[in-house]
């Protein structure tokens, strides 16, 4: 069959689909966008213009003979879909050398985004741009612009794609009309090792016409799917795939709310099938309820003895998070200076505490300063007027509109007055934590993980200064299987093994400090941080340091400079050292996304572990939940050749509120993190304290 055919028959397909919804006299509620085989929202093998709704977190697993893919796909913002997904070529070994990576097949991994051009209207479809495995080997790599437009329980896609949806080349491509080097398309890697984006292919080679209709049967968990591909299954890293028919046929079932399962008919004579699991990262609620805030319900006297003082700290500390409170009395101020625990929402534990003070407090006191505190740093000052908590609480009047109390956010400065309750002295303290440490894609085993649990030990030896130690114990790793010792130097330089060597660090002992140092925090002014500290301070590396920040109160940036000299441990020997030593550091900027609802940038440029001088870039996005999804790449003065497989550093993390899953609210988290392989370049000094990260409450989240 001609190019031309072949398109051709498609149209009385899309055409019989197409009248068919137009005749729909009621939409049915559909079950959202579903999951490709690729990840991300799409039909089966080929995409769509659609979107998933905004936070929504996908992970999939679909298999078929000659490829398993594991992907994730997360709906950062309305309109930009993210990807990150392995494929297991089972037909192929990972390498030639059996003693190295021994049976594991090849794993290809590669990162795709989508962004919404246009919105669907009345009369217009949704449009979307796409780039499939634009920052992985190349061996899938596709571009796309794509149309959807739904006509009651029918949603029908018609699209061009270049690049791996492309290989039938069943249309001309229209830029080689426009420039001859759009008509060839290089292959292979991108990039001697892979890991790079090659722009220099983008709409490049053969390009072709796919499309296909998604029907939302009356029943609701089940939809079905018919497929055109623009793909011919020709020059496959699988090897040979025969194609008996350019039409694909699947069906997706919605079990429950979080789980899909998926059945497909491909190629005329392969069978897939999958699941995606999925949630929503703005709708995640807490597993527990939440205690109510103290009820209003003033009994103030004149006088207040110590052992009131006493009960309104508790309370402050209880129902609030101020925990462990000075409180000082100033004319007709009553102020509170102690480190808030519990509530992300800093309102929240303002108001909570009000009503505390409002309840207790005396009569001489007309105002409230609420003073955070962090080791000895003050890091911001909400002030309440007491008349306005009075006003909010009393009976609402039809007609009136109803009063808030009023909150004003300032700098917190040195405190006067009389101190009416002493914070009880705790000098030590320790806590336990889970540790999971992992990796992705390596060539030894695809999943590198250590689990164990950290034994956290604080020692506050004055308003300043505090002494920390960190105690791993290890559950269990497989690290065992890693053999990368550094990178071979193919007649140049190697990089100095500044993490590879992380095996001996895990394997030698089951216990170890991973942290013993003494810091010193210091204010300067209103805005100025900074800290200096000294000891083991992480698993690989001892030395000095010490950090300086400048953060102005409700703003959207700030900006701040590390410096370390450390020395490398000896992996067998607890407080030993070897023969390596460096000064490493960085000046970074931290920033709000103007336009861009909850999204914070980092940018980070200096010296890095293996004395590479670079740039590291951090996007995060925060969802109602309190859960952030991040992304962050560093890329330095060395090649891609002296990095190894990779190409560069790069990962993403999601960092989790604790609260989700207590019974009490904490403002602690948990990050997991997705690191492909463990390299030499672009490593950074893993340091104990971030002044950033400290002084969170100074941030504008309006």
């Amino acid at each position: 069959m001609t190019k031309t055919r072949k398109t051709l028959a498609l149209t009385p397909v899309v055409s019989l689909l197409w009248s068919s919804g137009l005749f729909a006299q009621n939409s049915i509620e559909l079950i959202g966008p579903t999951q490709s085989d690729f990840g991300g929202v799409g039909l089966m093998q080929m995409p769509t213009a659609r979107m998933a709704a905004e936070g929504e977190f996908s992970l999939n697993l679909m298999d078929n003979s000659e490829y398993r893919r594991y992907s994730l796909s997360a709906q950062i913002l309305p309109w930009l879909e993210t990807t990150l997904r392995y494929t297991d070529i089972r037909t192929r070994l990972y390498s030639n050398d059996p003693s190295f990576s021994g049976d594991q097949s090849l794993k290809d991994k590669g990162a795709d985004v989508k962004v919404r051009l246009l919105k669907e209207s009345y009369y217009s479809p949704e449009v979307s741009l796409g780039f499939r495995d634009i920052a992985g080997t190349g061996l899938f790599d596709g571009e796309f612009v794509a149309a959807s437009k739904r006509f009651g329980p029918v949603d029908l896609t018609l699209g061009l794609g270049w690049g791996y949806l492309a290989k039938s080349g069943n249309v001309a491509n229209p830029f080689c009309q426009v420039r001859d080097s759009f008509c060839t398309r290089q292959g292979g890697f991108t990039g001697s090792s892979g890991g790079q984006t090659n722009f220099g292919r983008f709409f490049k080679g053969e390009s072709a016409i796919f499309g296909g209709v998604e029907y939302q049967t009356p029943w609701h968990p089940l939809r079905f799917k018919l497929e055109y591909d623009g793909n011919n299954y020709q020059g496959e890293v699988a090897g040979s795939i025969s194609q008996k028919s350019s039409l694909n046929v699947g069906a997706v079932y919605r079990i429950k709310d979080h789980f899909d399962a998926h059945l497909s008919y491909q190629r005329g004579n392969a069978l897939m099938f999958g699941l995606t699991m999925r949630t929503n990262m703005n709708d995640i609620k807490p597993l527990f309820s939440r205690s109510n805030p103290e009820v209003y319900a003033p009994n103030v006297s004149a006088e207040m003895d110590q052992e009131a003082w006493d009960k309104l700290a508790n309370k402050l500390s209880q129902n609030s998070g101020y925990v462990n409170p000075e409180l000082r009395l100033d004319s007709d101020k009553l102020i509170v200076i102690a480190d808030q625990t519990k509530f992300s929402d800093r309102e929240e534990a303002v108001k909570r505490a009000s009503v505390s003070l409002a309840n207790a407090a005396p009569k001489s006191a007309k105002e409230f300063h609420l003073v955070e505190e962090k080791n000895g740093l003050l890091i911001a000052e909400s002030i309440v007027d007491r008349k306005s908590i009075d006003i909010e609480h009393q009976p609402k009047v039809l007609g009136i509109p109803e009063q808030k109390t009023e909150i004003v956010f300032s700098n917190p400065e040195e405190k006067k007055g009389t101190v009416v309750r002493e914070p009880v002295q705790q000098s030590f303290s320790y806590f336990f934590k889970p540790s999971l440490t992992q990796s992705f894609g390596g060539p030894e085993a695809f999943y590198m993980y250590q689990v164990g649990v950290d034994a956290v030990g604080e020692l506050k030896i004055n308003k300043n200064w505090l002494a920390t130690g960190v105690v791993y114990f290890n559950i269990y790793d497989n690290y065992d299987d890693f053999n990368f010792k550094g990178q071979p130097s193919n007649g140049g330089e190697t990089l100095p093994p500044v993490r590879t060597l992380i095996r001996e660090y895990v394997s030698n002992s089951p216990v170890r400090i991973n942290n013993l140092q003494l810091t010193r925090f210091d204010q300067f002014g209103s805005s100025f941080y900074s800290q200096v500290y000294g000891g083991y301070l992480e698993m690989m590396y001892a030395g000095v340091g010490g950090e300086v920040l400048y953060r102005p109160l409700n703003s959207s940036w700030a900006v701040g400079l590390d410096m370390n000299w450390v020395k490398q441990r000896d992996p067998s020997d607890q407080f030993g050292f070897i023969d390596y030593e460096t000064v490493t550091g960085h000046l970074t900027g931290y920033a709000k996304a103007p336009y861009l609802d909850n999204v914070w940038l980092s940018v980070s440029a200096g010296r890095y572990l293996a004395k590479d001088y670079g740039v590291t870039i951090s996007i995060a996005k925060e969802f109602d939940s309190g859960i952030r999804a991040g992304f962050f790449a560093t890329k330095t003065n060395v090649s891609a050749e002296e990095y190894g497989e990779g190409a560069f550093t790069k990962g993403v993390y999601i960092s989790i509120p604790f609260d989700l899953f207590t019974a009490t609210p904490t403002r602690n988290r948990g990050a997991i993190s997705w690191l492909p392989l463990t390299r030499d370049g672009g490593q950074a000094l893993a340091r104990k304290f971030s002044l950033h990260g400290m002084t969170e409450s100074r941030a504008d989240y309006d």
